[in-house]
């Protein structure tokens, strides 16, 4: 009885069959199947292994929503070097809320050589030439997220040379914490104090001989500080070709949140429009020397994520490839043959050429010759 119930279930199973199988002896094989086959089973492998590669690459998405966090503190980070002593210049911030951070509250001054080295010039050549790859290719951006924390750290080198001759600029590196509103960075001659009215910065006892603010800018971002990840402004050096010039840098500041499969952080990017002037009341250019840096804050929110194509998504796009090539090159080695096969036929039946027979009455008759059994002897 069981065996019964077995048969049974093995026939409908048989039934069921969706591959029926054709014994070999009914297969005919050709040279021109067995060259259509080596040809897809050759493609297969090429986009096979071009799948794999999009599978294990990974791309960034792009998601934009309202900032709702004003209360927290905005951090900024510096490192300028001014072609200034250090007692003679500066550097403060003052915001909408005409509330100021003085430079003593994270900032350093170091007197240092404004000329680099042979290895630092070299430094800032390969940053400047990043920075102008950057601003052609926009999706460069993206292979600098997945790289954050992996790559080398673009803070400049130290000095190796150990130059000799004795400092004649100004180093301000470090970092201040603002609040989170549109404010005004900046570098200019003599240092802060506090006024009623806002700031005030002690600027008689310098002579106007010594005014020079040829700067580079190391580094300059804004929020949590990522080794890897360039900014837009690094790399940036300004000569002046007048004692009395003012620089200007007009910063957008984009919050963003950045998560990839290394880091997960708070950052923010930033855009920036720069100006440069002389100051000649004489000729109504008015303003003060110095390095302005006025920074407004986006309302809203980048968040940058790293994704990765499924699994699955990599089965059912390989399992396409393969049945869609042997699909398709079954088609049209199929429509290749039945057109050789016409094309052969014509041939064939063109190389018969009708002949004329004569007749007892005179005639001829132009069909061909009936072949008996008598005349094959």
């Amino acid at each position: 009885m069981r065996r019964l119930n077995r048969k049974k279930t093995l026939n409908l199973m048989k039934e069921l069959d969706a591959f029926p199988k054709v014994p070999e002896s009914y297969v005919e094989t050709s040279a021109s199947g067995g060259t259509v086959s080596l040809i897809a089973f050759t493609t297969i492998a090429f986009l096979t292994i071009m799948e794999f590669t999009v599978y294990r690459d990974t791309w960034m998405k792009y998601e934009y929503e309202v900032d709702k966090d004003f209360t927290s503190k905005l951090r900024i980070n510096i490192d300028i070097t001014v072609a200034m002593r250090c007692q003679y210049v500066g550097a403060d911030v003052l915001d909408l809320a005409e509330t100021m951070v003085a430079s003593a509250d994270g900032l350093i001054y170091e007197p240092v050589v404004f000329d680099l080295s042979p290895q630092q010039k070299e430094w800032q050549r390969m940053l400047q030439v990043i920075q102008s790859r950057l601003q052609e290719e926009h999706s460069l951006q993206d292979v600098i997220f997945k790289s954050a924390f992996k790559s080398a750290s673009t803070a400049q080198p130290p000095r190796e040379d150990n130059s000799l001759q004795s400092p004649d600029a100004c180093r301000i590196h470090g970092h201040l914490y603002v609040n989170k509103v549109a404010g005004n960075f900046h570098i200019t001659v003599g240092k802060a104090i506090p006024h009623p009215r806002g700031h005030a910065h002690l600027a008689a006892l310098v002579s106007h001989e010594s005014y020079n603010f040829s700067h580079r800018i190391d580094h300059l971002s804004f929020g949590e500080l990522i080794p890897g990840i360039i900014n837009p402004l690094d790399g940036t050096e300004k000569i002046a070709s007048d004692h009395n010039q003012m620089f200007q840098y007009f910063i957008t500041v984009v919050p963003t949140k950045l998560h990839t499969y290394k880091i997960s952080a708070e950052t923010h990017q930033f855009s920036v429009t720069e100006r440069e002037r002389v100051i000649n009341h004489a000729a109504g250019s008015h303003g003060v020397s110095g390095i302005f840096m006025k920074y407004d804050i986006s309302s809203l929110m980048v968040t940058v994520t790293e994704e990765h194509m499924p699994f699955w998504q990599f089965l059912v796009r390989l399992c396409g490839i393969i049945g869609g090539i042997f699909s398709t090159t079954g088609i049209l080695h199929g429509f290749g043959r039945f057109v050789a096969e016409i094309i052969f036929c014509r041939f064939r039946l063109g190389s018969y050429k009708s002949t004329s027979v004569p007749l007892p009455d005179g005639h001829t008759s132009n069909h061909l010759p009936l072949i008996t059994d008598n005349s094959t002897h």
